[in-house]
Parts: structure tokens; C-alpha cells; sequence
């Protein structure tokens, strides 16, 4: 590069003076600035003019503070989104965050005694009683707890899991039960076909190296027609019978009945599926169950105390904050207050969430766009009852000054942003899955989104 090709480089310092109002912190202004006079330096030819060269450093760095997690108005109907976190927390439950978090704890504190105390004590005997099991623990999230569960399990020349060729599924982010077992250290042992598997099936497959039987929850996906699946009764007295232990991975953490709370299948518990025999089980923290991302592992006192002493238990385990979620999360089921937010949003009638459409639109009339009330169905979502859909109201919007696709950006890049979905050529607005309380940030978004 020549005198005159770097002299038109531009300075560091003056591009941080230029970039002086971004609320970001300046170590990452500065490695974002000199990566792109990097680049330029290597391509003289595309060094623009200053200003222009501040303005899409800029661009560059919004779209780089808005990776950064933060507060999400969800207006796309789905009530367990991964995208967005899942299932939000229950107030008490950030309350006490908020305590354990600024302050020292007894995390492995016995109080009693003022000695080293044993880590989540009393959130197991929790975890138990909400499980209806002997025994329960929890490590950080529920692949965690099956890879565990399988290292448990996987031994000498007992290797082989047996699993049905219907439950080898992905979830999404190409989570593969397959690449979970192998992971493990264990043998895939697949039987039956992609749409019968039957309990003959099961028992021509047990052998001396069979480690252990494994149903797994299909999560985001049903079959119909021609099907035939082992129940979990007869796989448990088949298992009693061989000596095999017998797991199940629920997923969806329900621990009490859905259809209570709006209409929608019935998703079976950990307690229901442990009375059927089954040895050893584990469900999310935070899908039905309403609280923090968790692997809940739950079942028969030994199998969960052997879990517990693996040197991998270690390094899969919660730390005081999601531990301490737990407690508030599921105490509360055990008092039998529900107040869960994603029960909440499941049991809001259709009465109730027109309400509140019919004043946000009234508040919308002045505004250049058309705003009208509709209907819509909501999901579960997270891997959850894919059968089901809930009836819902929603807010449809077509603007008059802009494109849907303008719209749509507008409030994605809002201070809080906006997440709805584009159908009928119309960007509409899952109240279902919005907070009453966010419903005038809601409204204030939508105004500067057309204004």
C-alpha cells in the first residue's frame, strides 16, 4: 500500500471520538474498528469517506448490541419458544434471584451444624414430591441429565441401549437423541420400524450386553395411521423381568395435568409414568414446568444416588441461581399455587385477551395504519404437544405508509422489541404470549414503528 493509500485510512482515535454516543463498552468499539480498518487496509480500493465510514460502523455495532440478550415482547403465539428463552419465570422466582445473586448463600452450608452442607438438599426432596418419586436431583439441562443417566448405565460389556427406531429424534439445533447416545459411550441398539415397534421387539433385543431400555418423548413430531407403540407398563414388566433398567425421557416437564388448564392433550407427568414401573426418568426445567433451563432426574433412591457420585455429575451440575429458581418453582407447585406464567398464558380465555385487544386497537385508530382484532392459534412449543393448537386473539396490522416487511423490522429493532408473524399479508400479534404488563410497551412500539 502507498503513503498516499494509507493516508486515507481512517484514524483509530478519531473514529472512536465520531463513535463517542454508542453505549457500548469501549474495548469493543475498538476491536470492532480496527478489524474493519484491518479489512481495509488489505482492499484500499473500498475505503469510503469518513462520514460514510462512521455510519456503517455504526450499523455494524447496533447490530452487534442488539445480540446481546435483553427483553423480548413475544407476540408469535408459541408459548415455550426456544428462540426466546423458553418459559418465563414466576415472579417469586425472580425475586429470589435477585436475593441469592447480590448476596453470599449456604449453597453447601449446613446451617444446622455450621459445617460444609450437602449442595440442593432440600430442592431434591422438592424435586421428589413434584416427581412422585423416590429420589430426584438436577444438573443443567435435560440432555445433560440423559447423557449422565446413559454414563451411568454404560458399563464393561454392557454397552447396548435399546431404543425404538420412532424416538430417534431431533428436537432442533441439531440436537440428536442418536448423537446423545453415542456421545455417552453407549451402543445404539435401534428395533422396530419407523412406525411399529412392538414389545416383542423389545424383549428379542435384550442380550448380556444390554445396558438399559430407553423410551424417549417425540417431542415436535406425532405419527398416525398405521402405528403400534410398546406402552410404558409393558415395557416396565418386561425390564422387571429381564433385569434391565428401564429409562424414560419426558422432556416436556409437565408435573401437573394440561387439559386443566386449557384445551389441550394431555401430556403425561413424571408421577403417572413412575407408577407404570419405570425406574429412572428426566424432564426440563423450563418448558411445563415453568422454570429455569434444568435436567431434572428422578426415580428409584439408588439409581438417583448412583447418578449423583459419577465424576461427570460434577460438571453437569447447577450452580446457586438456577438452584435457587428451582426451589421457588417448585415449592410453589407444592403449595398449589400455580401461578407458573406459562400455566397462566395456557388457561387465559379468549374473553379475556380480546379485552385487551379491543383497547390497544382503540388507541391505534389515529395512527396510518389499518389495526383490527383477529383470531389466531396458539402453540406450545419447546418440543411440546405439536397435536395441540389454542384458540387465540390477535392484533392484525397493515400499514399504510410502509411495507409489512418495514413493519416488521421496525419493531424487531424496537428499545424492546416486537416478535409477531406475517400471514394474509397482515404482521399479526399473539396477545396469548404477551404480558398484560406489556401491553402499553406494546402499544408505544407500534406507534413509533408507523410514526
Amino acid at each position: 500500500m502507498s503513503k498516499a493509500d494509507l493516508s486515507r485510512l481512517p484514524a483509530v482515535e478519531k473514529t472512536l471520538q465520531a463513535l463517542d454516543n454508542v453505549d457500548l463498552p469501549r474495548p469493543i468499539i475498538l476491536n470492532v474498528v480496527r478489524q474493519s480498518i484491518k479489512e481495509l487496509r488489505a482492499d484500499p480500493e473500498k475505503i469510503p469517506e469518513f462520514n460514510d465510514y462512521i455510519n456503517a460502523i455504526r450499523v455494524e455495532l447496533e447490530a452487534l448490541a442488539r445480540t446481546r440478550i435483553s427483553s423480548v415482547i413475544n407476540g408469535t403465539g408459541v408459548l415455550i419458544h426456544t428462540n426466546m428463552g423458553r418459559s418465563p419465570l414466576p415472579d417469586r422466582a425472580a425475586d429470589r434471584l435477585c436475593s441469592i445473586a447480590t448476596n453470599y448463600n449456604n449453597l453447601e452450608l449446613d446451617l444446622n451444624t455450621g459445617e460444609r452442607g450437602n449442595r440442593a438438599s432440600y430442592l431434591e426432596k422438592c424435586l421428589a414430591l413434584v416427581s412422585g418419586s423416590e429420589s430426584a436431583t438436577s444438573v443443567n439441562n435435560c440432555a445433560s441429565a440423559l447423557v449422565i443417566i446413559l454414563r451411568h448405565f454404560v458399563r464393561g460389556n454392557k454397552k447396548r441401549v435399546i431404543i425404538s427406531r420412532s424416538q430417534l429424534v431431533e428436537i432442533g439445533g441439531g440436537f440428536r437423541i442418536p448423537d446423545i447416545l453415542l456421545a455417552s459411550g453407549a451402543i445404539l441398539h435401534e428395533i422396530g420400524t419407523t412406525n411399529k415397534t412392538t414389545v416383542k421387539d423389545y424383549e428379542n433385543a435384550i442380550s448380556d450386553e444390554t445396558a438399559l431400555i430407553l423410551k424417549v418423548h417425540q417431542s415436535n413430531f406425532y405419527m398416525g395411521g398405521f402405528i403400534e407403540n410398546a406402552e410404558t407398563e409393558e415395557l416396565a414388566q418386561l425390564a422387571k423381568k429381564k433385569g434391565v433398567p428401564f429409562c424414560e425421557d419426558l422432556g416436556s416437564g409437565a408435573v401437573v395435568n394440561t387439559e386443566e388448564f386449557g384445551p389441550v392433550n394431555h401430556e403425561p407427568t413424571p408421577s403417572e409414568i413412575l407408577a407404570k414401573g419405570v425406574d429412572l426418568l428426566c424432564y426440563s426445567g423450563d418448558k411445563l414446568l415453568g422454570g429455569p433451563q434444568a435436567g431434572i432426574i428422578a426415580g428409584r433412591s439408588e439409581l438417583v444416588e448412583g447418578i449423583k457420585k459419577e465424576p461427570f455429575f460434577r460438571a453437569l451440575r447447577c450452580d446457586k441461581l438456577i438452584l435457587s429458581m428451582l426451589e421457588e418453582v417448585t415449592e410453589s407447585y407444592l403449595r398449589g399455587i400455580t401461578e407458573v406464567p406459562i400455566l397462566d398464558m395456557l388457561s387465559s380465555t379468549t374473553d379475556q385477551l380480546n379485552t385487551r385487544a379491543e383497547s390497544i386497537v382503540n388507541s391505534l385508530k389515529e395512527l396510518p395504519l389499518s389495526a383490527c382484532i383477529g383470531k389466531g392459534e396458539s402453540r406450545i412449543g419447546g418440543g411440546t404437544m405439536p397435536k395441540s393448537t389454542i384458540p387465540s386473539i390477535t392484533i392484525d396490522l397493515q400499514p399504510e405508509n410502509i411495507s409489512i416487511s418495514r413493519l416488521t423490522e421496525n419493531l424487531r429493532f424496537n428499545t424492546t422489541p416486537v416478535m409477531g408473524y406475517v400471514a394474509d399479508g397482515q404482521f399479526k400479534i399473539d396477545l396469548r404470549t404477551i404480558f398484560s404488563r406489556q401491553d402499553k410497551d406494546l402499544l408505544d412500539a407500534i406507534k413509533k414503528a408507523v410514526s
